[in-house]
């Protein structure tokens, strides 16, 4: 509907410089005056409805209800005695000053009923353009059963006990017609003897058999083509029926687009501004009669379902012709030459909000009632069937096991939520304070201190040892000075233990010994810390590179949980989502395909003479171009689709010729194709 939205605000606006052209000209004419007179209350209340019959620039859907214009319209209260009672509640004896405000009083009656007409056009187009669009997912629906075997008989098992109800319903129509011929009357059947109503009944149940029996004979013969060809048959018969309604909606479409305010806003000269030194100034009035006039003739026959396609306009034609709205005189001079009151207007828009406009959706609702795809509960008939069946069995079966049952559930629940606090929450906690260098949350396989302990316990035990013994240490073999006792710390601290190496090698060379009066065990001791020493250094090092990827263990310890939450949220959303979102995933591809409908549109219309569409392909251009406009909206960002929208608006344009549509077409395939 935004299409409609966007062409009705159009419409609206031309409307309002309408005005604002007749405000100045009755503000000229008032501005000679010694003493302007005051509004009248009816012009205030006539400005008022003016303002609520516009258009809202800001509202989600400016187009007005339908109970929301009768009330507006009724308040109006729009009929040949408003003028004269505004009249006589101004003062009699300023007559000269009384008259422009008594034009500018019939200007704004002439305002509102446009204003309403607007939306009404708005109303019908809106209407039209839903439940055409509407009729193609039905098509579409027809198509899939027959090209698939499959979906086939899974409709003949829907509609086969409805199919039965309906043979039951004609034997029993037939039991009565021959009932009646034979002057048997049913209801006095009890009225009679005990042997009379046997008899009676008798020949009852006999005429039963008779038409079982006949109606047998008759689907004998039908049986020459199979049961899955006669239902294939009948499917095709709805389908057919359902394109007739289609392009009857899309003619309309294209005569109210072609005919109506839409086309003069565009095009005609019938809401231009009036201009004072021309004569001419009602020609948009006798524009928005016509246009009611077309809307009412198009709603009477849209629905008729033996008016062929060909014949549509033709039956639009002959019903305007004998409107009187539809041939008013256009040319006269002066307010009101039209030859029309406002108040017809207004009687006619009330007559199509009350009567036409609910005929016509009946009536659609009742196509597709008869023609469309079947209601719920034929199609999920045996499912349910089997529900109510087997649901006694079901329930034994939880009662049976009801403590199992609960003890499921609550396992289930205590399982996801501790998936929920262990793989979620915690690694997301922790995630943070890694973001915030929490010191409690660095990752960390080593004491902090324990490596510095191991390291000055090590460097006391060479130290003492080479103290102890001073000839492994110097050459000399003296007692060591504190110059030789830090030279041998700082060499601990770069690894070298040579005191310790020295005396290891010596007692090594006779074991027993040496580990009897030797420094062996000492020494072996010192070389076990040396190397635990130095497994606590790698270790630091794996620690240090861990600390600085701490971020990315957390992430990685965050991503399972993330993955299994979002594989379930897709998954119960796949599972559970609405028809609307099961459509919207299978018909992935949506905009290529309404562009390749576009383009089978033009492609296959024949042009006027003009080089133009007929008002049929125009109605069907738009259906396609809505829907295109209304997916393109999801997925384009704002710049480009307002751009889109320029391009949209120049492919509708019919006046432009099926050539330069065609061209438009190829621009939009070129120019957004990523979107496609």
């Amino acid at each position: 509907m935004s299409f409609v939205v966007d062409q009705i605000r159009r419409v609206d606006g031309q409307l309002d410089r309408l005005q604002l052209s007749s405000a100045g000209a009755l503000g000229a004419q008032t501005s000679s005056a010694e003493h302007p007179p005051a509004p009248s209350p009816h012009i205030l209340h006539l400005q008022s409805l003016v303002k609520s019959l516009s258009t809202n620039p800001s509202a989600r859907n400016p187009l007005l209800s339908s109970s929301q214009i009768r009330n507006y319209l009724s308040a109006a209260g729009l009929d040949s005695n408003s003028a004269s009672a505004a009249t006589t509640e101004q003062d009699e004896d300023s007559e000269d000053r009384q008259q422009p405000q008594d034009e500018y009083e019939q200007e704004l009656q002439w305002l509102v009923v446009s204003k309403a007409t607007v939306q009404v056009y708005g109303l019908v187009l809106s209407r039209l353009l839903d439940e055409t669009v509407a009729l193609a997912d039905d098509v579409w629906y027809w198509d899939e059963i027959l090209n698939k075997q499959y979906y086939t008989a899974l409709y003949s098992i829907q509609v086969s006990p409805f199919k039965f109800m309906e043979w039951g319903s004609n034997v029993w129509t037939d039991v009565q017609q021959r009932a009646r011929n034979n002057r048997f009357n049913m209801s006095e059947a009890g009225a009679n003897a005990q042997q009379s109503v046997t008899d009676q009944w008798r020949q009852f149940y006999g005429l039963v058999k008779e038409v079982v029996r006949d109606r047998s004979i008759y689907e004998m013969k039908k049986r020459v083509v199979s049961p899955v060809q006669r239902i294939r048959s009948e499917v095709r018969q709805k389908q057919a029926n359902l394109k007739k309604c289609r392009l009857r909606g899309a003619n309309a479409l294209g005569i109210l687009l072609g005919e109506g305010l839409m086309n003069e806003s565009v095009h005609g000269e019938g809401l231009s501004t009036p201009d004072e030194k021309t004569s001419g100034r009602d020609k948009w009035k006798a524009s928005v009669a016509r246009n009611v006039a077309i809307m009412d003739a198009v709603l009477a026959k849209v629905n008729e379902k033996d008016l062929s396609v060909d014949k549509f306009d033709a039956a639009i034609a002959e019903e305007t012709d004998e409107d009187p709205l539809y041939e008013i005189d256009i040319y006269g001079e002066g307010t009101g030459a039209t030859g029309v009151q406002a108040s017809a207007i207004a009687d006619r828009l009330m007559r199509l909000l009350d009567s036409r406009i609910p005929e016509y959706t009946r009536g659609s609702k009742a196509a597709v009632t008869e023609h469309g795809r079947p209601s719920k509960l034929i199609r999920y008939w045996f499912p349910i069937t089997l529900g109510i069946l087997s649901s006694s069995t079901v329930l034994r079966i939880v009662v049976n096991r009801r403590a199992e049952i609960i003890t499921w559930i609550q396992e289930l629940g205590h399982t996801m939520l501790d998936f929920w606090t262990n793989w979620v929450v915690e690694p997301t906690r922790n995630l943070i304070k890694t973001i915030r260098h929490d010191e409690g949350s660095e990752v960390s396989i080593m004491s902090k201190r324990s490596l510095e302990g191991d390291r000055a316990s090590l460097e006391r035990m060479v130290v003492d040892f080479a103290v102890d013994n001073p000839g492994n240490a110097t050459d000399t073999g003296n007692p060591l000075t504190e110059a030789e006792i830090a030279d041998i710390r700082a060499k601990i601290r770069e690894g070298d233990l040579t005191p310790v190496l020295k005396a290891y090698e010596k007692d090594l060379a006779s074991p027993f010994m040496g580990t009897v009066r030797g420094n062996l065990i000492r020494a072996l001791l010192i070389q076990i810390q040396k190397t635990k020493v130095d497994v606590e250094v790698a270790i630091g090092g794996i620690d240090a590179l861990l600390k600085s990827q701490e971020l990315v263990f957390g992430l990685v310890g965050l991503t399972p949980g993330v993955i299994v939450c979002i594989g379930l949220t897709r998954w119960l959303q796949s599972s559970f989502s609405s028809r609307k979102g099961i459509d919207q995933a299978r018909k992935q591809g949506q905009m290529t395909r309404q562009l390749r409908n576009i383009d089978r549109v033009l492609t296959n219309s024949t042009p006027t003479d003009f080089g133009e569409l007929y008002y049929k392909d125009h109605g069907l251009l738009l259906c396609e171009v809505h829907v295109l406009r209304q997916e393109a909206r999801r997925v384009m960002p704002g710049q480009v689709f307002r751009e889109f929208v320029e391009d949209i608006e120049e492919l509708v344009d019919v006046r432009t010729g099926v050539k330069k549509q065609m061209k438009v077409v190829h621009r939009i395939r070129w120019a957004y194709k990523r979107y496609f």
